[in-house]
């Protein structure tokens, strides 16, 4: 008998389109994906749609071509750079996602919250923390939600060295997991990731090449 239950399918995609205009062209085309537990990196440089397929992945875009079927019951796609949230208080956005996923994981929530030194700043409005201060609250929650599927985009984004390094473990236990599927889009693979073993690597095409991968 196997250690370790057969991975899930959380997702997955064929011939996935996407053009910001009918008959315009394709800035994604031809994608086939499977997601699976473990982290999964879309890589590609500035304008090749990497932000784009998180946004399909997670359901706020609908593909103009192709297939796709999410069987993940549960999805995290949040940060907090949304300018929507700027008068919240980070402890109050990060009650608000608390209270939408039933498996958010406490202990993981306050490890973070520690190793990410962010106490001090839980009671200030969103748009009073730094760039990288907002960006590890985004983290928190995603960390913590629990999701099956868990999108981020550029995570490594204005966080100091120590952050990086947090940020770093934790996607190296994400990796090894069997239970959530995690996607990491970013411009290449982030040094503190270099020897992280992928569930997957999509890498997308030259901007304005219309092969997106």
């Amino acid at each position: 008998m196997s250690a370790h239950p057969p991975n899930p399918l959380l997702l997955q995609a064929r011939g996935l389109g996407f053009a910001f205009e009918p008959g315009g062209p394709p800035l994604l085309h031809g994608l086939d994906l499977v997601l699976r537990p473990g982290l999964t990196l879309v890589q590609g440089d500035e304008g090749t749609g990497k932000s784009t397929l998180l946004r399909l992945l997670a359901g706020r875009l609908a593909p103009t071509a192709g297939v796709l079927q999410r069987h993940a019951d549960t999805l995290y796609a949040d940060d907090a750079q949304d300018p929507a949230d700027d008068a919240l208080p980070a402890q109050q956005w990060l009650a608000l996602r608390r209270a939408r996923h039933a498996g958010w994981q406490a202990a993981t929530e306050q490890a973070l919250l520690d190793g990410f030194a962010l106490q001090e700043h839980l009671h200030k409005r969103l748009d009073m923390l730094s760039t990288g201060s907002r960006r590890k609250v985004g983290l928190v929650a995603a960390a913590a939600s629990g999701a099956a599927l868990t999108l981020l985009d550029t995570p490594f984004a204005a966080l100091d060295a120590p952050s990086s390094r947090v940020l770093g473990q934790v996607l190296a236990k994400a990796a090894a997991g069997h239970e959530r599927a995690w996607v990491v889009a970013d411009y290449g693979v982030p040094p503190l990731l270099s020897g992280v073993a992928l569930a997957g690597l999509i890498q997308l095409g030259d901007p304005g090449d219309g092969t997106g991968g």
